[in-house]
């Protein structure tokens, strides 16, 4: 059955449901799509599993008619992950950390002060994670089929072996998009359904490219959530199906165990998805755990990442660094505990941030005779109205700097873990750290590959390193220049602060793309979101995004995306299909 046929068929089925505008917001440099629909009082957040994309949702029955459901006790929220579906495709290996930015992104632009979170798969991990670090924006979390690692361990041995995880690399290598992706064991159910599996076919594909979907699976092998289970305090919901192949029923009773007051569900069946089987049984439980009503609680407690840093001068050379450490931590949205002479303490939402500006401080403090040995760690910690941080915890974390050496950043394994995609080298060390509960923690150096380490990083006076990572100061450059038809790679990698070689190798190795290659991608992206604002026409989209000919631009529009820009202007419903 090809495309047209089997989408005129799901047509028919969900015709009298109107499927919600598309809208994009920001999230730092990338640009993240989103539905809401609904007439329910409370909010509630779908964060989708492995790849999603939200207008192809809207051809399967099974699935709108779930979602219509939520809908009828909640206002829902989808969204699509940066990197799958309707986001922003051309991105780097993203982190739990990142993906967390952008459910709160979504959040704010759909003026959501608190949630209900509904992690599905690989959702759940994330769910759970944004749970335990903005306990006050979420009422609830419900996860399905979740799990807290994906790679096989003792102490974890429901988790595929590495030898399973490369079969599934190579499926995604070799057979993404023909029909041999052995999507079966997620459906069993639905297995003799071609018209169930045709469309779960294209919403993979349609959801992520071959090259992205292996990214993402590969970052997935390395993340591991168990040391923040503790940390969740709001009101948990985990189901899980008995026979489930894809994730085991073992995984949701040990994450359940390990979230205080969590309800575990087990459900019969082998589906890995929730809408398919028994979905009244499912529905069922969600509606009541949402309309459950919960007393309203001002959590005092949340999940931080803690940086303390010893500062060392070296000789008698003193400068007053108080000013310059300031900026820094407030450019990763940090803030600063203690700033004083000798002693630097700051506390992030996240692990990426603490460790990208605590190598921004290391740069910073060489250019003025200083070291910093620096500890890490991520811990759950309660914060008075002076929003400083308790005497134990800076005590707990502070022994880490026992352990650490001028110009080095030492990070808990709690911290690598949930670090997975940024990029980052580690190498552990020899000595452990043993927490309060007497738990040993192997510890670990980081490093960021792509990052000079050759000499004194020469900041101007008091100008400071751009925000966030290599990859969105690209975006952000383009982004500036996008409508200057000249703009080029030379001028990119003068913005950039980088030699051409250097970026040509950095952006291949995190895109597969060539700096030009990804300049034109990031503007004819650009080009068909202006072209489903409806607001201009194909010429002013085309010198909008710095294309001097406009039938240039439909050349290479079509070339990306596989349909001209006049025909989706025509027909924005095509929308979810192109490539």
């Amino acid at each position: 059955m090809n495309m047209a046929s089997h989408r005129n068929l799901y047509i028919e089925e969900s015709a009298e449901f109107s499927k919600p505008v598309t809208q994009y917001t920001k999230s730092g440099s990338i640009n993240i799509a989103y539905q809401v629909f609904g007439s329910g009082s409370i909010d509630l957040v779908y964060i989708p599993g492995w790849v999603s994309n939200i207008d192809w949702i809207w051809e399967c029955p099974e699935l709108v008619r779930f979602l219509r459901e939520l809908g009828q006790i909640t206002r829902v929220i989808i969204f699509d992950k940066r990197g799958t579906g309707l986001s922003d495709r051309v991105v780097e290996l993203s982190t739990l950390e990142e993906r967390m930015d952008d459910i709160r992104a979504v959040m704010d632009a759909t003026d959501s002060q608190k949630a209900v979170l509904f992690g599905h798969s690989e959702g759940g991990c994330v769910s759970t994670l944004f749970a335990a670090t903005y306990p006050n924006r979420v009422i609830s979390l419900i996860t399905f089929g979740i799990f807290a690692k994906r790679r096989y361990s003792p102490d974890y041995p429901w988790a595929p072996t590495d030898e399973e995880r490369q079969k599934v690399y190579d499926m995604i290598e070799h057979h993404w998009g023909k029909g041999e992706m052995g999507l079966e064991k997620l459906v069993p159910s639905k297995t003799h359904d071609t018209k169930f599996m045709d469309w779960l076919s294209n919403y993979f594909r349609s959801g992520a490219s071959p090259s992205a979907a292996l990214v993402l699976t590969k970052m997935n092998t390395q993340v591991d959530i168990i040391d923040i289970l503790g940390s969740i305090n709001v009101p948990t919901l985990v189901m899980q199906r008995t026979h489930d192949i894809d994730v085991k029923i073992e995984e949701g009773r040990f994450i359940s165990e390990r979230i205080k007051g969590a309800v575990f569900v087990e459900l019969d069946g082998n589906d890995h998805l929730f809408w398919v089987g028994n979905t009244e049984v499912i529905l069922h439980r969600m509606k009541a755990f949402i309309l459950d009503d919960k007393p309203a609680i001002k959590y005092e407690k949340q999940l931080l990442t803690i940086v303390v840093a010893r500062i060392l001068f070296v000789g008698d050379t003193y400068q007053n660094t108080t000013e310059l450490i300031r900026k820094v931590v407030e450019q990763y949205r940090g803030r600063l505990i203690q700033n004083d002479r000798s002693t630097l303490i700051a506390s992030f939402e996240g692990p990426s941030k603490a460790v990208h500006c605590s190598m921004d401080l290391m740069d910073g403090m060489r250019r003025v005779n200083a070291q910093l040995a620096t500890g890490i760690h991520i811990w759950e910690v309660a914060i008075d109205e002076t929003q400083s941080i308790s005497g134990e915890t800076k005590t707990f974390v502070k022994s880490i700097l026992d352990k650490a050496r001028p110009n080095q950043i030492l990070v808990t394994q709690t911290v690598k873990y949930l670090l997975s995609g940024a990029g980052l080298k580690f190498t552990q060390q020899k000595s452990t750290f043993e927490t309060i509960s007497g738990d040993a923690l192997p510890l670990f150096t980081v490093n960021d590959p792509n990052r000079s380490h050759s000499g004194v990083v020469d900041f101007p006076q008091h100008e400071l390193p751009k925000k966030d990572s290599f990859f969105e100061n690209v975006l952000q450059c383009i982004d500036e220049h996008l409508d200057n038809d000249t703009f080029n790679v030379e001028i990119l990698s003068k913005h950039i602060g980088t030699s051409e070689r250097r970026l040509q190798r950095k952006l291949k190795a995190t895109t597969n793309k060539s700096p030009n290659q990804l300049i034109s991608s990031v503007r004819l992206h650009r080009a068909k979101e202006l072209i489903l604002t409806n607001e201009y026409s194909i010429s002013e989209i085309a010198f909008k995004v710095g294309f001097s000919s406009p039938s240039y631009f439909s050349e290479k529009f079509k070339k990306e995306f596989g349909i001209s820009p006049s025909l989706l202007l025509s027909n924005k419903s095509l929308s979810s299909y192109i490539r």
